[in-house]
């Protein structure tokens, strides 16, 4: 824009949100890229230079925010199974590319329109919330019964697995939470109970939500728990590394995941 060593360039990242959650960017696509091609969590994670557990986190964020799974897993073969990316995954990939490449385009004729390069001091960047809890579920909202102080609401999540949440009457006026309306689902990986055979007619829990063990990481105090549930929904539970052992999760077994009603956050998409 200026010409000196102190001229400034205008740069931008390109990222897709939901929920005010970052669902897709530079890195993610990276990621689903390397998966495409190498067929491999393991292999992609380390040609990204990331961890594996890293990896695998990343593919349930985005799993769990899409409409559809974009990335699945494989069984058998000579190697035993591997990773791939759905049509629904490689599609995305051809959209993010022409997407990124008209917003390089919009960035360069923006660059070439500001004369003074100072007023980019006070070009404002969209600041996006970052959040800590490792389950974020995408789904249509079903059912909003209020009472005198709270309110429970009932998502239908990819493939018409329900969910219920316990939130306050002004959080649905502020959120303007309606039938048929779109939210998301937030429940910290702490809250989630595992269980295996359970009669859901004997646990107060509200939400107890069936499915397939599909990754286990063992550590020396805590285990990492990933449940399959539905089409393409991962809940991640932390649980102790004694009660992994004494329920004899494996990957692929049966299993449920328990979280009661209140510890669900609600946010609109």
């Amino acid at each position: 824009m200026t010409e000196g060593k102190h001229a400034i360039e205008l740069d931008g990242n390109l990222w897709f949100t939901k929920a005010e959650t970052r669902f897709l960017g530079a890195d993610r696509i990276a990621l689903l890229k390397s998966i495409d091609e190498l067929g491999s969590i393991n292999k992609a994670a380390k040609a990204q230079g990331i961890s594996y557990k890293t990896a695998w986190q990343l593919v349930n964020t985005i799993n769990n925010l899409a409409d559809r799974p974009l990335v699945e897993r494989t069984a058998g073969g000579k190697d035993g199974g591997g990773t791939v990316l759905t049509p629904s995954g490689r599609t995305m990939l051809e959209q993010y590319d022409i997407i990124e490449e008209e917003h390089r385009k919009f960035l360069e004729n923006l660059e070439d329109r500001l004369a003074d390069s100072g007023k980019l001091y006070k070009f404002l960047n969209r600041v996006s919330m970052n959040i800590s809890a490792r389950n974020i579920l995408s789904g249509t909202i079903t059912h909003i019964t209020r009472e005198a102080v709270n309110a429970e609401v009932t998502l239908s999540l990819k493939g018409n697995i329900p969910l219920t949440a316990i939130v306050t009457n002004s959080a649905i006026d502020k959120l303007k939470l309606e039938v048929g309306g779109k939210a998301i689902a937030i429940i910290k990986s702490s809250y989630v109970i595992v269980g295996k055979e359970i009669d859901v007619q004997k646990v107060s829990t509200r939400n107890v939500l069936n499915g397939t063990i599909a990754r286990i990481i063992e550590g020396p105090v805590n285990s990492e728990v990933d449940i399959a549930v539905g089409d393409g929904n991962i809940i991640t539970a932390i649980i102790t590394h004694e009660s992994s052992r004494n329920l004899g999760l494996k990957e692929g077994d049966p299993a449920c995941a328990m979280f009661k009603a209140s510890s669900v956050i609600i946010g609109i998409t």
